[in-house]
């Protein structure tokens, strides 16, 4: 690409209410020629308009700058608010929206320059019509989105059934530049569901007294790593977890929603075993396929977006410092997934103990490093 390349983003959200379902739609074009390069869209369940409105500019800006970096970008929305913000001359007040205009500004930092200009909804229409897409999926209650062009194009031929999750990955052999953001991540401690092994997901069960005693050690472990900041999971058994750790270190709490674990709908608190006998044909398709859900819960795929805008908070948020991430097995996996830039199988292939620890280093240029996984050897003693 040639340096200096210039690039227009137009980007729009919205929900069905405020809140309501919600969605957003972007697309990039080359600025001399008109040419649509890529389109991104996607269904974000429940949202206010201004979470929906920033998000469609964060997957315009991600979208630009898989194009081309070194690109001057135009961003044009018809959210006035979104654009007066960004331009720097409305103060930010509504703490939802302060992080998600930290992601959109780091965005914006790697592309050589950024505008921002507000159209008419008129002249929005294109970026309008994806977004009324993605909130229609909403409504309906699917898992949708769209990327299309030369990245969305490139991830279907290299054969992930799972939908990408955006142009930050680069090549295996680039190297890293820069300070990282570390993440270390803690699985809860055991529960009465770990020892039967039952699927445990959005249930608040408590940990047990060995459950507590493995989050102790964890602490222990922790005390010497420099934990600048603790993230946990809304549920019980990490916020138990969390709260152990927090004693030794002396770190803050924050809750991070999106790093529950996956919802198992009617699956919650049985086994394998049982769930192979009442629904047969449900488990085969959600081994085979993470876009599959059980009844009445919540897919791989599902729980992939969620965690993802989690860890761009994070990311944005303690940028270059270390976070203590407390979490539950499949999000753990997804991150570890996604800094391997592996295919969702991979999740399937992981094995995962209860207050076992991992480190993932994230750096500003895209590359990710697992420096551990899966680490138990602070439980032996």
């Amino acid at each position: 690409m040639t340096a200096g390349r210039r690039l227009v983003v137009e980007a729009d959200g919205g929900s069905r209410g405020n809140p309501g379902p919600a969605g957003y739609g972007a697309l990039v074009r080359d600025a001399l020629t008109g040419e649509v390069l890529a389109e991104v869209a996607e269904a974000i369940g429940h949202a206010t308009n201004n979470v929906a409105e920033y998000r469609g500019l964060i997957a315009g800006l991600r979208a630009a700058a898989a194009l081309d970096p070194a690109a001057r970008a135009e961003v044009r929305m018809d959210s006035k608010l979104v654009v007066e913000q960004m331009s720097g001359r409305w103060k930010i007040k509504h703490p939802d929206m302060i992080p998600l205009a930290l992601e959109a500004r780091e965005l914006a930092s790697g592309l050589d320059a950024v505008t921002y200009t507000w159209v008419p909804r008129a002249r929005n229409a294109h970026a309008d019509r994806l977004a009324n897409e993605a909130m229609d999926a909403a409504a309906r209650g699917e898992e949708w989105s769209r990327d299309e062009g030369p990245a969305g194009t490139a991830a279907e031929q290299a054969g992930d059934g799972a939908p990408e999750e955006g142009g930050d990955s680069a090549p295996a052999w680039s190297p890293a530049v820069g300070a990282a953001t570390t993440t270390l991540l803690l699985r809860h401690g055991e529960t009465p569901l770990s020892i039967e092994k039952r699927f445990a997901g959005v249930g608040d069960v408590p940990l047990t007294d060995t459950g507590l005693a493995q989050a102790r050690a964890a602490a222990q472990a922790l005390k010497g790593r420099g934990v600048d900041a603790i993230v946990t999971s809304p549920l019980g058994r990490c916020r138990a977890t969390a709260a152990e750790v927090a004693a030794a270190t002396g770190a803050e709490i924050r809750i991070e929603e999106g790093l529950r674990e996956t919802d198992f709908g009617a699956w919650e608190g049985l086994t394998f075993a049982e769930v192979g006998e009442r629904w047969p044909a449900e488990l085969k398709s959600w081994l085979a396929d993470p876009a599959s859900a059980p009844p009445g819960g919540e897919s791989f795929t599902a729980v992939a977006r969620r965690v993802r805008t989690a860890l761009d908070k994070i990311k944005v948020r303690y940028r270059h410092r270390t976070v203590l991430v407390v979490s539950h097995v499949t999000p753990i996996k997804l991150l570890v997934r996604h800094a391997l830039g592996a295919p969702m199988a991979s999740l399937y292939r992981m094995r995962l103990d209860v207050a076992s620890l991992s480190s993932i280093d994230w750096y500003d240029d895209g590359p990710a490093t697992l420096r551990s996984f899966n680490d138990v050897h602070h439980l032996r003693v």
